[in-house]
């Protein structure tokens, strides 16, 4: 896997940073964005260069108009060109009932998790190599649906049928498009979000007992972005212990 160039974006902690510290490790050059964890990104790249690889951060926030646009654009400049295309970028809200949604934080919603996915997979479909990989981070809850969280789960499912359209137009060009979508996994983002009972109780709805682990969604998104994944295309691999 030399010599190949993969974008991740919210790649500065939890799944994301996760993917891109196993990306590099199997031998990719890759450039991810973050919008406000400059510290973590720093660490990110501190422990891929000590581990032999490379990876790039570029301080892009996806929920701006031309955000996406700007981080493929920054990417291919530096990479010289694109093989793997993750998005993985995700906003986050607390908890709240969908009569009480605004119209302001759904749209900031599908701008950040929809939107952005839409634009990267745009610019990937004219210009990723023929043989690209493209996998698309959602969540187990499209399938087993929670409340108060409408407006994430609805961003995530706009994901899931992008992918599928995207498997069909770009299957001739050996080109992959497959979902991975998480269980409970144990992030920053899942522990501000979830009372610790909750936390709990996914354990024990988890057959293999535990919450996932980052680690645990990058080796699936490796197995998908690497020459082992050639056979797989539109699917939605749920990666989530059993639960659900």
């Amino acid at each position: 896997m030399s010599e190949r160039a993969a974008v991740v974006t919210g790649g500065s902690r939890g799944i994301g940073a996760a993917i891109v510290r196993r990306l590099c490790r199997d031998g990719l050059d890759v450039v991810f964005n973050y919008a406000t964890g400059r510290e973590a990104a720093g660490k990110v790249i501190r422990d891929v260069e000590a581990a032999g690889g490379r990876a790039h951060a570029l301080r892009i926030d996806l929920g701006e108009q031309d955000g996406a646009r700007h981080l493929m654009e920054e990417a291919e400049r530096r990479l010289g060109g694109l093989d793997v295309l993750v998005n993985n970028a995700s906003a986050s809200f607390p908890p709240t009932p969908l009569a009480e949604v605004s119209t302001e934080l759904f749209d900031a919603m599908m701008r950040v998790n929809a939107r952005s996915a839409f634009v990267t997979m745009r610019y990937a479909a004219r210009r990723m190599r023929d043989g690209g990989r493209i996998v698309n981070i959602s969540t187990m809850n499209t399938a087993r649906p929670v409340p108060l969280n409408a407006p994430y789960v609805a961003s995530k499912g706009a994901i899931e049928q992008l992918t599928a359209v995207a498997a069909v137009e770009l299957g001739a060009r050996g080109i992959t498009v497959n979902t991975v979508s998480p269980g409970a996994t144990d992030t920053d983002l899942l522990r501000d979000t979830n009372p610790e009972e909750n936390l709990d109780l996914a354990v024990r709805m988890t057959p293999l007992g535990r919450l996932g682990r980052p680690e645990d969604v990058a080796d699936v998104v490796a197995f998908l972005a690497g020459p082992e994944g050639r056979w797989v295309t539109g699917q939605n691999i749920r990666a989530t212990g059993g639960l659900g």
